[in-house]
């Protein structure tokens, strides 16, 4: 009681305030980062962006939700998420894109999965930032379809510096060999079906070189999943 009350002072000094338009959130509001309408009017991908996707990567599957395009609405969001420490909103975006997958595995009857791999930073990376955001969204959507996040099977090995920059060729030899699995857990996940989640696609490079890691030691089936897709 005491804490709920506290909580109430601290909204009343410190109204919440959306990320997209830092108009005041209402008290009916289902989030505490953008309103309710502002998430319904975020674009999204649509089925010929989803084929791109496939073509894109060497998964046995694959999803993204939303079309993210440079300092649009939704550039807004992937700012806090990445630089203003906004772990919850990293889950919230999981839990809104976990609504949408849970649909997409049921009308394309792909079948049930047995865990979620987040791709991972560097350490040096995770130290600077503190989380993995990759991480939070998987959370997010381990919370709607009810599978676990297993942070302990892929590990970065490289500190690559940014993608953002680069071109396609370049994306792919900056990513090349970042990643290493664990041995230890090869044996437990050597026949499962794996969801692989990152944040954005944009080439794909990334997400592929996860994939290739993991597909070097097991025969597992991978479903790649994204929050939002890099649209021109």
């Amino acid at each position: 009681m005491k804490v709920n009350i506290i909580s109430q002072i601290f909204d009343f000094i410190y109204p919440k305030t959306s990320f997209i338009s830092e108009e005041w959130l209402g008290e009916n509001n289902s989030n505490e980062f953008i309103s309710d309408s502002e998430e319904q009017s975020l674009r999204k991908v649509t089925e010929d962006d989803l084929k791109n996707l496939e073509e894109k990567l060497i998964s046995d599957h694959s999803f993204s939700y939303l079309a993210f395009y440079e300092n649009d609405d939704f550039s807004k969001i992937i700012y806090n998420l990445k630089y203003r420490g906004m772990k919850k909103l990293g889950i919230y975006l999981g839990e809104i894109a976990g609504r949408e997958l849970l649909k997409h595995i049921a009308e394309k009857d792909i079948g049930k999965f047995d865990m979620i791999i987040p791709v991972p930073l560097h350490k040096a990376k995770l130290r600077e930032r503190g989380y993995n955001q990759s991480e939070c969204i998987a959370i997010g959507i381990g919370n709607i379809i009810s599978l676990n996040v297993r942070t302990d099977v892929l590990n970065r090995i490289r500190n690559t510096t940014s993608q953002t920059k680069l071109n396609k060729e370049g994306r792919f030899k900056n990513i090349k060999d970042a990643f290493v699995i664990n041995e230890k857990t090869i044996n437990e996940i050597k026949d499962s079906r794996i969801i692989i989640v990152d944040d954005v696609v944009t080439t794909g490079s990334t997400l592929n070189e996860a994939i290739r890691t993991i597909r070097q030691s097991t025969s597992s089936e991978i479903l790649g999943c994204t929050v939002a897709m890099a649209r021109d």
